[in-house]
C-alpha cells in the first residue's frame, strides 16, 4: 500500500508538474518475515484479537514447486498434487476453528474445478467450515508484459458465520442458500475421481499416446512427397485427430503400422528410419519400456464407430463440439477422448446444455478453457432415465444437429460454435435437442444454468447414496 501511494503520487506531480512530498515511513514491529505456513499463527495475533483474515496467498502451479513447497503441501494434505495456495485455506481453517473469525483469500480457481476439488475441500468442509461468499473466475491481469493474466476466485469462508451468502460473476450479485466448493449454490457433493460411469453407459476411453517425438506423424504438407518417395506405405497411412484437427479442420496424418511386419517395415527405407528414430526417443525417455515395439503408439485404441470429445475446448462455446466417427481409418491422439459404439441417442445428451452445464461446474481447467475429463466429467454425469418415447425424441433432435453441420460443409467446428458465426439453423437445432434433454430429466422449462447444475448435484448425491 505504501508503494501504491507512493506511485500515485509521483503521477500527480508529474501531471501537475510540482514535486509532491513522498510518505514518510513508520516502523512497526508487526510484520514478520517467515514461511507463513510453518508458524503458529497464533504467536503473531493471538486469535481472540481477530475478527477477520484476509490475503492474497501465492500462487504456485504444480509443475514449479520446490522441495520446500512439496514438503509444506504434505504438511496439511495426503494428496500432493494440489496447487500450493490451498495449504493456505487449510491453515486458516484449522486456525479458526472454534471461533467467530471470517477469512477471505484471493487465489487461482483451480482449486475449485476437477480432480482437486475433494482433496482440497472434503476434509476441511467436515470440520464445519463454510463458504459466506463467493468470486467465480476473473481474469487477474498485470502491468508486467512479462506475466500473463492468472484465472482467480475469491473465496470468503468462515465457521460460525450464518449470515446472508452470495456469489459473484463478473457484474451479477446472485443469493445462494449454499455455495459449494464448485462455487454453485447446490448440494455439498464432492465429484471424485471415478474409473467407470456412474450410470449404466458406454465407457469412455482416452485417446491413443503416441509416445514418438512426432516421428510418427505426416503433416499434410509432406503428405505427397512422402507416398511419392514411399508408395509401399499409404496402406499404412492413416488420418490422426487430436482436438485441434477435430474442432478446426487441420490435416494430419500418421504411420498405423499394427499389421505391418519388421520384414515389411524393413523394405520401406523412409518407414524404417522414422520407426528407428521413435526407439531412440523412447530409449532415452520416460517410455524405455516401449522400445521394443517402436513402430507401434503407445496404446492401439482403434475402433469402427464412436464419438469424439476434446480434450480442451474455449470457454467461449456454448457447446463444447462433439462429432461421430464411423471408420477404423480414423486413429485418435490422447488430445481427445473417445465413446466407441455410443449412439446418437448418447451423443444428443452429451451435446445437450444439460451435460454443458455440468461440465462448466466440475471440469478443469486450462486457464479458463475446458478441460474434459473422463473420470470426473463422465464417469460421474448422472444421466436420465428417459422412456421410450422421450429417447426417441433426443435421437430425432441429436440426428437433426448432425444433418444441419451436414448442410455447412467445408465449415469447421469451431465456425459452427462460434457464437458470432453459429448458424440460426444450428442454434435451432441445439435448443430442440435441449428441450427434449430437459424434458428426459423432468426439468421444468427454462431453469437456469445454475439451477440445472443444482439438480444434477441432487441426482448425483441420489446415486452415490444408493451405492
Amino acid at each position: 500500500m505504501y508503494i501504491a501511494e507512493n506511485q500515485m503520487l509521483r503521477q500527480i506531480g508529474e501531471i501537475l508538474n510540482i514535486d509532491l512530498p513522498q510518505l514518510p515511513l513508520k516502523k512497526f514491529t508487526n510484520i514478520h518475515c517467515a514461511n507463513a505456513l510453518q508458524i503458529d499463527w497464533n504467536n503473531i495475533v493471538p486469535r481472540d484479537q481477530l475478527t477477520y483474515i484476509i490475503g492474497n496467498p501465492p500462487f504456485r502451479g504444480r509443475r514449479k514447486r520446490d522441495r520446500e513447497k512439496v514438503d509444506d503441501i504434505s504438511l496439511f494434505f495426503a494428496y500432493k498434487d494440489i496447487d500450493y495456495v490451498a495449504c493456505w485455506y487449510k491453515k486458516a481453517s484449522d486456525f479458526i476453528s472454534g471461533t467467530d473469525i471470517r477469512c477471505a483469500f484471493v487465489s487461482t480457481n483451480s482449486i475449485c474445478q476437477g480432480e482437486q476439488v475433494a482433496p482440497i475441500w472434503k476434509n476441511i468442509f467436515a470440520q464445519g467450515i463454510h463458504f459466506d461468499f463467493a468470486w467465480r473466475t476473473f481474469k487477474w491481469t498485470s502491468e508486467s508484459e512479462k506475466m500473463a493474466a492468472v484465472h482467480c476466485v475469491i473465496i470468503s469462508f468462515s465457521q460460525n458465520y450464518h449470515g446472508k451468502k452470495f456469489i459473484f460473476d463478473g457484474d451479477k450479485k446472485i443469493p445462494a442458500k449454499n455455495i459449494n466448493a464448485y462455487l454453485t449454490d447446490g448440494e455439498n457433493v464432492f465429484i471424485e475421481h471415478r474409473t467407470k460411469p456412474i450410470c449404466k453407459v458406454p465407457e469412455m476411453k482416452n485417446g491413443n499416446v503416441l509416445a514418438d517425438d512426432k516421428k510418427l506423424i505426416i503433416e499434410a504438407e509432406h503428405y505427397d512427397y512422402f507416398v511419392l518417395r514411399e508408395p509401399a506405405a499409404k496402406k499404412y497411412i492413416k488420418r490422426l485427430i487430436g482436438s485441434e484437427e477435430f474442432i478446426n479442420g487441420k490435416i494430419r496424418w500418421c504411420l498405423w503400422l499394427v499389421d505391418c511386419s519388421p520384414e515389411e517395415i524393413s523394405k520401406m527405407p523412409l518407414v524404417a528410419e522414422r520407426v528407428e528414430a521413435v526407439r531412440e526417443y523412447r530409449a532415452r525417455s520416460s517410455y524405455r519400456n516401449l522400445t521394443r515395439a517402436p513402430h507401434l503408439f503407445r496404446d492401439l485404441n482403434n475402433p469402427k464407430s464412436f464419438l469424439v470429445v476434446p480434450v480442451i475446448s474455449s470457454e467461449n462455446r456454448r457447446y463444447i463440439p462433439i462429432g461421430y466417427f464411423d471408420s477404423k481409418d480414423i486413429i485418435v491422439s490422447n488430445a481427445v477422448q473417445i465413446i466407441p459404439d455410443a449412439t446418437v441417442y448418447h451423443f444428443g445428451v452429451l451435446i445437450s446444455s444439460v451435460h454443458m452445464a455440468w461440465t462448466r461446474a466440475v471440469c478443469g481447467r486450462l486457464k479458463s478453457d475446458y478441460r474434459y475429463s473422463k473420470d470426473i466429467v463422465y464417469n460421474n454425469f448422472p444421466w436420465c432415465r428417459p422412456s421410450g418415447s422421450q429417447r426417441q425424441g433426443i435421437e430425432r433432435t441429436a440426428e437433426r444437429i448432425l444433418a444441419v453441420r451436414a448442410e455447412f460443409e467445408g465449415k469447421t467446428l469451431a465456425w459452427l460454435y462460434d457464437e458470432k458465426t453459429m448458424p440460426e439453423e444450428l442454434r435451432l437445432a441445439h435448443a430442440e435437442n435441449d428441450a427434449a434433454v430437459c424434458a428426459a430429466y423432468g426439468f421444468e422449462e427454462n431453469l437456469s444454468e445454475p439451477e440445472i447444475v443444482a439438480r444434477l448435484f441432487e441426482l448425483y448425491r441420489q446415486l452415490t447414496n444408493s451405492r
